[in-house]
């Protein structure tokens, strides 16, 4: 009994050595295998710093707007006799759109016909009076020179009371004629706000509206707002394209014909108008277009992938190698598109190696030994 105690003891205090030792050595092991399967340091990739031009484009919405568009209101109090042309209505340039009828303005007109006439026979009496007068005076001591020279005041008065007469007449003769409204140029009747027998006027009730809306669409306007940072891609006969929502897929073309030369004080944006030619008038004013600016680039900068540039808490900078070393370059970007971006620096050269992953954990100075330069 006690030889099978002392067994037991021997063989729980061999199993801590044992285990101790065992795993002494599995851990030995590991540490060489770690040391054996140690990869190499990773390669940077680079590229070689070359000059280029990015193409790309501004899309900014617009608006089509008619060329030309007045609303035409009754320059006198009347009323509507007869409209000669409905919503729709194509016009040409003085055609009689509406007749209107004021009682009052044709007595107006026979009064001052009746007054013209009574004072061009006034004018003409006292007119022959002086005649006869002079000539009678022709004969010394016939005529004194004071009557004469009353007779002539007279027909001077007389004669400035028919050039009143005259213009009075014209006056109402020419309201008459705006009882005629006709179309100030050609285009398209696009409202229409009163019916026959409506009363019209320059104020009061009638007037809130206008008769018709007349619209030139044969040709439009393109407006767009360039915001300031984009008004240098566009000149006087740049060309666009753009197209609209009725019409997918197809695109139209317009030129730029009008610069406002000034920005916006509230968006900070030049207007810009294009005319459209649309003689077939598919396109309607008040369409919203979406207008594709291109911007190409006068001149050739460094482009390097968007990855390259590190956007820092302190500066904006790329990384360059120099004898197997980091360097970082301060820069300035530019445009952006299809993943490139413009940089700008005076220390950058063509044909410097950047780096095109660059982060903030390349510090200057640091050794980069393996470089892997692509295009």
């Amino acid at each position: 009994m006690n030889s099978l105690k002392a067994l037991a003891i021997t063989i729980i205090c061999s199993l801590p050595a044992t285990m101790l030792l065992s795993s002494c050595s599995h851990t030995e092991g590991k540490s060489e295998t770690k040391e054996a399967a140690a990869p190499e340091e990773a390669a940077v990739s680079a590229l070689s710093l070359q000059k280029g031009k990015l193409s790309s484009s501004l899309q900014i919405p617009g608006e089509l707007i008619a060329y030309q568009q007045v609303d035409i209101y009754a320059k006198v109090s009347s009323f509507v006799r007869k409209l000669h042309v409905d919503v729709g209505a194509e016009v040409s340039t003085g055609q009689l759109l509406a007749t209107m009828e004021a009682p009052e303005i044709s007595s107006q007109l026979a009064g001052a016909e009746s007054r013209l006439k009574a004072q061009e026979a006034i004018y003409l009496a006292s007119k022959a009076n002086y005649d006869r007068l002079y000539n009678t005076s022709l004969t010394p001591g016939t005529v004194s020179k004071n009557d004469l020279d009353i007779a002539l005041a007279r027909q001077n008065a007389d004669k400035a009371q028919l050039d009143a007469a005259r213009a009075s007449y014209r006056e109402i003769s020419d309201t008459r004629n705006y009882l005629e409204i006709r179309a100030p140029f050609s285009g398209v009747i696009s409202a229409r706000n009163v019916s026959a027998g409506a009363y019209v006027g320059p104020t009061g009730k009638g007037s809130e509206f206008p008769l018709f809306t007349l619209q030139e669409q044969k040709k439009l306007r393109l407006v767009i707002s360039v915001p300031e940072a984009y008004t240098s891609y566009l000149a006087n006969n740049s060309e666009v394209n753009f197209n609209v929502k009725a019409f997918t897929g197809k695109s139209f073309t317009a030129k730029v014909n009008r610069l406002s030369g000034a920005l916006d004080s509230r968006l900070r944006s030049q207007r810009i108008e294009m005319d459209v030619i649309n003689n077939d008038k598919k396109l309607l004013p008040g369409m919203i277009a979406e207008v594709n600016i291109p911007m190409n680039s006068a001149d050739s900068a460094f482009l390097v992938p968007k990855t390259a540039v590190v956007n820092s808490t302190v500066n904006v900078f790329v990384v360059k190698v120099v004898n197997g070393k980091a360097e970082r370059v301060q820069v300035q970007t530019g445009r952006e598109a299809d993943g490139k971006i413009e940089i700008y620096g005076t220390d950058l050269n063509e044909g410097d190696t950047i780096v095109t992953a660059a982060t903030e954990e390349l510090r200057d100075g640091a050794d980069l030994k393996h470089v892997k330069i692509g295009k």
